[in-house]
C-alpha cells in the first residue's frame, strides 16, 4: 500500500493546484449578417440570425 513519505505543506499543495482555477476567455466569431461578435454555434444577439437565416425577431432600438 502506498503511503506518503512526509507531510505536504499547504504552500506546496496549493502550488500544485494553482493552474486549475484559470478560465480561458470564450471564443468569439464575427456575425456574417451584422458583423457583431458572438459565441460560435449560437444565434447572434444583435440581429437574431444563425446560419444565414433569421431565428428570432430582435426589436430595433430607435436612434435619436
Amino acid at each position: 500500500m502506498a503511503v506518503p513519505k512526509g507531510k505536504v505543506s499547504k504552500a506546496r499543495r496549493d502550488k500544485r493546484r494553482s493552474s486549475v482555477w484559470k478560465l480561458s476567455a470564450p471564443a468569439l466569431v464575427k456575425c456574417s449578417k451584422c458583423g457583431a461578435l458572438h459565441m460560435p454555434h449560437r444565434m447572434c444577439p444583435e440581429c437574431g440570425y444563425y446560419n444565414g437565416r433569421q431565428v428570432k425577431a430582435v426589436a430595433v432600438e430607435a436612434e435619436k
